[in-house]
């Protein structure tokens, strides 16, 4: 069983024109199509599936300021009154709600690491508490354990994967936009150096703006007119139980396992960090700079298969466009989860929260995490051709900040003040010249 998502009816054919043109429906394609949207650009979102229905709808729900790398924070800061914003013209399908985050702890080493970053982040203004042995174990009362340490980030918080980028969609077309679903962008055409149309599978749309926001197929997309993002995924496994154990944390990590409140009242529970490596043409055309990251993260990544390959996405092959392509093969990837991870998943979720003994597993899943080699999105509108815009490598933090990201990207093409700096997210920081300064930002 896939991952829950709510699944919205939209118009079939793409308009001819429009002022701009999203492509890929996650929650940063929604996000960017709804803020230009509301600021009255003539917007078309197309998405070669459903709407939310890759990683968009199979992450966790956070939307948090804590533990945030210093480049996203100000990012991370200003989406989540974005989120609240939203809601205020969406309703509270949306699922958001600033119910905090829990971490709770036994390692010295990690609680060391949160306090360090706390320091840091409350000169910029987040609320982020650390708590005593004495604090976590009462916050952490339902798991039956004494805890070290922990940290209370109260105005954090969490929305509802399954709902939260369909309903967005429908809002761009309150305001005006449209969406196509299960129509394929196959390429852009150019003229002078800028773009100048997106040929689809039903058909050319003409524009002068395209955002490419299509997640872990940005980069193969972008192979296609010599754009080279780096970009490399993992495949992440989790699952949520049923509705039936409403006294846990609504938001709560530990490193054994972290739990988060569903928008039906199920959990989804996840092993952080946890991954299988699924080769791609794109992972091994660019090992050399995602080895520091590896290097980094290998204890917890395992080797995996060849889903990801068979998928097509990251592939190094380029494609014509009047024919089918990769993504017309794959309209959503749904790998299948790790069965061995999912039941590891699920025995520790229930050692830590004996509550959960008897609440039925409600669905498990994969889903790919794509990121940068710095772990960092790419939000660029200057990227050497007129009219392109990039806002994708969103590392497994997208969904949080992704109203933000929407909003930055609408910033940029709109010659707006943007709402944060933007230099840390530009595509030129893995230039070969600049990788080895800009890594140690």
């Amino acid at each position: 069983m896939s991952a829950p998502l709510f699944h919205i009816e939209t118009a079939p054919q793409p308009p001819a024109e429009a002022d701009c043109v999203i492509i890929g429906a996650g929650i940063v394609g929604v996000s960017t199509a709804y803020w230009l949207a509301r600021a009255g650009q003539r917007v078309v979102l197309v998405e070669k599936g459903r709407v939310g229905a890759e990683q968009s709808s199979r992450n966790w729900g956070w939307c948090r300021q804590q533990n945030r790398d210093a480049r996203e924070l100000p990012l991370a800061t200003r989406g989540l009154s974005l989120w609240e914003e939203m809601v205020a013209d969406i309703g509270p399908g949306l699922g958001f709600q600033r119910c905090g985050l829990l971490y709770l702890s036994n390692d010295e080493a990690e609680i060391e690491g949160w306090a360090q970053w706390g320091r840091f982040a409350r000169g910029a203004g987040v609320d982020t508490r650390m708590l005593s042995a004495a604090q976590a174990s009462e916050r952490g009362a339902k798991t039956g354990q004494t805890w070290k340490g922990g940290v209370w980030s109260p105005s954090d918080g969490i929305a509802d994967p399954a709902s939260a980028a369909p309903l967005i969609a429908q809002a761009v077309e309150k305001h005006g936009g449209r969406v196509i679903q299960n129509c394929a962008a196959r390429g852009l055409e150019m003229a002078g150096g800028a773009v100048c149309g997106v040929v689809t599978e039903r058909g050319t749309i003409r524009t002068s703006s395209v955002v490419m926001a299509g997640g872990s197929w940005a980069a193969s997309f972008l192979h296609q007119i010599g754009v080279s993002l780096p970009q490399s995924s993992v495949r992440s496994s989790i699952l949520s139980l049923a509705p039936g154990a409403d006294d846990i944390p609504p938001a709560l990590h530990t490193a054994t396992v972290s739990v988060t409140r569903r928008g039906d009242g199920g959990l989804t529970l996840a092993i952080s960090g946890r991954a299988h490596v699924d080769p791609t043409p794109g992972m091994l055309f660019g090992a050399t700079k995602f080895l520091p990251m590896l290097a980094k993260r290998w204890r917890a990544l395992t080797p995996g298969g060849a889903q990801a390959w068979q998928a097509g996405f990251e592939t190094r092959s380029k494609w014509a466009l009047d024919r089918p392509t990769p993504m017309e093969r794959t309209r959503i990837l749904d790998p299948r989860p790790s069965a061995r991870l999912v039941a590891e998943t699920l025995r520790r979720a229930r050692n830590l929260l004996p509550s959960l003994a008897q609440v039925p597993v409600q669905a498990e899943w994969a889903g790919y995490i794509d990121s940068t080699p710095d772990g960092v999105p790419v939000i660029d509108a200057d990227i050497g051709i007129r009219g392109l815009a990039i806002a994708a490598g969103l590392s497994g933090h997208g969904f949080g900040i992704g109203p933000g990201v929407g909003h930055l990207v609408a910033d940029m093409l709109l010659g707006r003040e943007p709402i944060t700096e933007t230099r840390q997210y530009k595509l030129s920081r893995f230039d070969e010249s600049q990788w080895g300064k800009v890594a140690k930002f």
